[in-house]
């Protein structure tokens, strides 16, 4: 059976780290930080559940001076739903590929 998109470890620990408080608009140096997981990994995610409806995005309203506005996200019901079954499903680990004969 194929893995769902939600279920990298990476993808898990963003969904929680979410739904702690789903209703929050969070931006994504705030999830890093909680997460320890690099932009180029932590923004791709994000996009993919965004695309999927699991996520909210949109501009901070009122940046302070001299700071870019951020982009914030926060779970849709569908993401709570979702971030829920996830956080309830067994992690599954990894399978060994079998070696490839003749290969050194």
């Amino acid at each position: 059976m194929p893995a769902r998109p939600d279920a990298s470890p990476q993808t898990r620990a963003v969904l929680a780290a979410l739904h702690r408080d789903p209703s929050t608009w969070r931006h994504g140096y705030d999830i890093a930080k909680e997460t320890e997981l690099a932009s180029g990994t932590l923004y791709p995610i994000l996009g993919r559940l965004a695309d999927r409806g699991l996520l909210e995005t949109r501009w901070e309203p009122d940046p302070p001076e001299g700071r870019p506005r951020r982009h914030l996200y926060r779970l849709t019901a569908s993401g709570v739903q979702r971030a829920a079954d996830v956080g309830r499903e067994p992690v599954r680990a990894a399978v060994p590929r079998p070696a490839i004969e003749g290969a050194s």
